[in-house]
This record gives C-alpha cells, sequence and structure tokens, in this order.
C-alpha cells in the first residue's frame, strides 16, 4: 500500500519526539546511577530513592523537547548540518536543565523538605543527555537515508528552468540521494530541446497545472535566476493552481539581501545589506581564530609537512613550493604558497587548467590535492595575515581581471581575505565549476558571516577531507567548451 510522503513525515516526526523524549529518560536515570556510584564532588549524605526524581524527570523531559520544538529541530531538513545540530541540542538541553533545577527548587518536596537535586547529577544529566540526543539523531537521520533510498518519503519533484542553472541544480538532485527527491523531469520553454542532463524535458511552463496532477507532484524548483523575477512569478502562478511545495533559487539579488535589514534616512527606508558597524569587533574574533588555527596547525602538522617536502624532493627536480601571486583584500596581490604537486616546467608556456588526472600532475603531486595538503602551506599566509582559514579562495590577477568584466559583483569578494577553504568549497564548487556560481556562494558568505559559520566550514573540510570525497559537482556540458570571459575557470595549480 502506497503511503503519502506528507503522512511518511508525520512519522519520521513523531519517532523522532519519542527518540529524543527516551534519550532524555535514559540520561537522567544514568545520571542518577552516576551520583550514586561516584562520591563526587562529596559523598551523598542522603541516599533518595529514583522514584523520588519522577515528577522531575517528568519536567526535563518536557521542558527540553519544548526547548527543542522552539529551535525547529523537529522540522526535518533534507540536509542536516551536524554543526548546527549540536549547537542546537546544546542549546535545548542547557535551557531545558535550567527549568529543571528551578522546579526542583519550588515545585517538589518530599515530607515537607525539598527535594535534593544534587549539582554533580545535574552535571552528568546535562552531559548525557547532549551526548545521547546528538547520536540518536545521527541514527535517525542514517534511518531515514536508508528508508528513502528504498522509496520511503521520497518527494516527487520538477525542475523548471532553460539555462545553465537549471543544469547544476538537475546534476546535484541526481548525485545527492540522500536529499530525498524522485526527480520526474524538466520543465523548460526552449525549442528543440528534449532533456537536460540526461533527464527528459515534460514541456513547458503552461503546462505544470496539468503535470501537477498527473504525475502527483510534491514539489517544483523554479531554477532561472538570469530569466528575472517577472517570469518567475509567472511560473508560480501555473504552480499555485495545485497543492505543491515551490522553491526557487535565488539571484545575486536575493542571495546578498537574505540577512538585510530596515534602515532610515530621515524617515526614508534604506535596506542595509552590510553594515560594519555591527560586525567590526567581531573580526577581532575572525582573526585571533585564523591566528590561534594557523599556529596549532603548523605545530601540529609539521611532521606530516616535513615529510611531504622530502617526498617532492626526491620524486621531481624542482623546488619543494610553489610560489604564486593572488588577490587578496581589497585586491591586494601577495604571494600564496603552497606545495609544488606539478613537473617543474608546467607552466612553461603560461597559466593553465588544472583538471582531474592532468597530466602535468606529479604521482605524488595527484595523492596530495587528493587529501588537500598540498595547500598547508596557505597557513603561513594565514599566519602572516595574508589569507585567513575561511573565506573566498583567492585567485590570479589576469583571472581576476577577466571575471570582473562578466561576474556580477565579482570584485566583492574582494572585501574579505582570501580563505584556505569557503563555503563553496564545501558546497561542492571547487575545481572545474562555474565561477559565477562559486561567486554567489562566496556573496552569502559574506553577508551572512559569523564565527559559528566558520566552525562550520572547517568542520565540513576536515570531515569532507576525511571522507575523500568532496561533493564535487561537475560543470555542465554546455560551459565545457567555455573560457574564463565567460564567467568559468578552471584556477591553475589551484
Amino acid at each position: 500500500m502506497h503511503m503519502s510522503t506528507q503522512r511518511i513525515r508525520t512519522i519520521y516526526t513523531i519517532s523522532l519526539v519519542i527518540l529524543d523524549a527516551f534519550l532524555v529518560a535514559v540520561a537522567f536515570v544514568l545520571a542518577y546511577q552516576l551520583r550514586v556510584m561516584v562520591d563526587w564532588p562529596e559523598p551523598l549524605a542522603n541516599s533518595v530513592p529514583l522514584s523520588a526524581y519522577t515528577g522531575l524527570l517528568v519536567v526535563q523531559v518536557i521542558s527540553i523537547v519544548v526547548a527543542l520544538f522552539f529551535y525547529r529541530q523537529y522540522y526535518i531538513p533534507r540536509a542536516v548540518s551536524r554543526v548546527d545540530q549540536f549547537y542546537y541540542v546544546f542549546a535545548a538541553v542547557s535551557i531545558g536543565t535550567l527549568v529543571s533545577v528551578a522546579m526542583a527548587t519550588f515545585l517538589f518536596k518530599s515530607d515537607k523538605v525539598i527535594l535534593d537535586y544534587p549539582r554533580a547529577m545535574i552535571i552528568y544529566a546535562w552531559v548525557l543527555t547532549i551526548v545521547l540526543l546528538v547520536i540518536g539523531r545521527v541514527a535517525h537521520q542514517i534511518l531515514r537515508s536508508v528508508l528513502r533510498n528504498r522509496g520511503w518519503g521520497k518527494d516527487r519533484v520538477i525542475v523548471v528552468g532553460t539555462g545553465d542553472m537549471a543544469q547544476v541544480v538537475v546534476q546535484r538532485i541526481l548525485r545527492s540521494p540522500y536529499l530525498g527527491y524522485e526527480l520526474l523531469g524538466v520543465v523548460n520553454g526552449a525549442q528543440g530541446v528534449t532533456e537536460i542532463a540526461g533527464v527528459p524535458v515534460l514541456g513547458t511552463p503552461e503546462d505544470l497545472p496539468t503535470l501537477i496532477e498527473e504525475l502527483g507532484l510534491d514539489e517544483v524548483i523554479i531554477a532561472m535566476p538570469e530569466k528575472g523575477h517577472r517570469e518567475t512569478v509567472r511560473v508560480i502562478s501555473y504552480c499555485e493552481r495545485g497543492r505543491v511545495s515551490i522553491k526557487i533559487f535565488p539571484d545575486v539579488f536575493q542571495f546578498v539581501t537574505s540577512q538585510a535589514s530596515i534602515d532610515e534616512l530621515g524617515g526614508l527606508p534604506l535596506l542595509s545589506v552590510r553594515d560594519y558597524a555591527l560586525r567590526g569587533y567581531l573580526l577581532i574574533f575572525k582573526r585571533l581564530m585564523d591566528v590561534l588555527g594557523a599556529a596549532i596547525g603548523l605545530v601540529f602538522l609539521s611532521p606530516l609537512m616535513m615529510l611531504i617536502a622530502v617526498a617532492i624532493k626526491f620524486e621531481s627536480p624542482g623546488p619543494v613550493f610553489f610560489v604564486q601571486e593572488r588577490m587578496g583584500l581589497d585586491a591586494k596581490p601577495f604571494r600564496m604558497i603552497k606545495f609544488r604537486s606539478m613537473r617543474r616546467d608546467a607552466e612553461r608556456h603560461g597559466p593553465g587548467w588544472t583538471t582531474d588526472n592532468d597530466p602535468r600532475q606529479t604521482r605524488l603531486g595527484t595523492f596530495i590535492r587528493k587529501i588537500e595538503a598540498d595547500e598547508l602551506p596557505n597557513l603561513i599566509n594565514v599566519l602572516l595575515g595574508e589569507m585567513s582559514l575561511v573565506g573566498p579562495r583567492p585567485e590570479q590577477a589576469h583571472y581576476v581581471e577577466q571575471f570582473r568584466q562578466t561576474v556580477p559583483r565579482y570584485m566583492d569578494r574582494h572585501q574579505e581575505k582570501g580563505g584556505m577553504t569557503g563555503w563553496a568549497q564545501v558546497n561542492g564548487l571547487r575545481g572545474d565549476t562555474s565561477i559565477a556560481e562559486r561567486t554567489k556562494y562566496d556573496l552569502w558568505y559574506m553577508e551572512n558571516w559569523s564565527i559559528l559559520l566558520d566552525i562550520k566550514i572547517i568542520l565540513r573540510t576536515m570531515w569532507q577531507i576525511v571522507e575523500r570525497k568532496s561533493r564535487k559537482q561537475p560543470l555542465p556540458e554546455s560551459l565545457q567548451e567555455i573560457r574564463p570571459s565567460d564567467n568559468t575557470s578552471l584556477s591553475s595549480q589551484d
């Protein structure tokens, strides 16, 4: 019997609530047992039976689940950031624990004596609840992915678009089964186009009402930023005739105003896209994180870097380091340091594109590029203040000059320091991918920057290296012959 996607989502949500409540209760019981067994910070004067804490346990379960609800942790997204998940679990458990402590003080009494909630038990319960909830939610996420791969809870979707962005969205869906989409086709207004990236074209935007009804669609993704807002609104009007979710890939303006605030000029409203006064002092913490991260990285990774340097020297003639001028903060040039991954004469005919299986790469170079160890000397640039741990990847000057003429707001990237990794890179936009799309991700990062976002990007980068598979987004077929002046670049030795 076929079960509707909405019903399956409801089951997922209810099961997650039950799992969270159960794990909070388990953590509370374990905390009680630990306090009884461990004489810290001092032996218990009076041993209170577990049954006396029943009311407190119920309050703790309810308060933590309610806190998770207010943090929108029972809205199940398609892709879950483990960093965000840990942050919200940490916050919800902390609030729930404080509520429980307050309840223990004012509500729960036994024979007119206030029920004791030992400090050590509070700490045990707090830590164990965070650990168990994170583990439980990861397990729940894995189970959802397994069920989606078997067809449970997949959303039937079509993509509306005529250009390169539609191809990128289609390929991302096809390469990301964990998102839970069943891609049925593409709606395309171009003449003579029968398929996009192997997915059949089902008709034009005018056919959407019929397609929604006949295919039983759950979602429509509109990926046509090049067509403008008026055309997007027209497509939405076709979708509104059926019960279907609508998602839109944003254009550059929508990217940069996603966190905009309202200011005023003598009563006239102004849209504040960037307010340096609000974030200036926080940049001190970003620089502090860069210095500490680079210093710690250079100390702990020095044996590995020494080993790579010796191996490069033994494998091929030439210098250990590859030093190249890049454009950094305020478009000022600096010399970026990397381990050499190519033959010494790789650029004898001028800068070239680095591609997969590039014949100019040495065998060792191919390996260290795969695990991204060739970029470890960038830590020196970070320590010197020329780069940051996180930021837009810096490009060579002659490429920057080309991109600034064709990519909207490309030079805005240089209002931040270049980074060893960035928001575009952890989302698969590295190597042979569109510079225009990378720029959109870089602009989003700049407008939404925070210390937490930097930490998330660093952790995701490390995780992708460990997995040895960054979700690389290939260039659409129609773009593979386009050169830098057409918004696409493969960075030499990058």
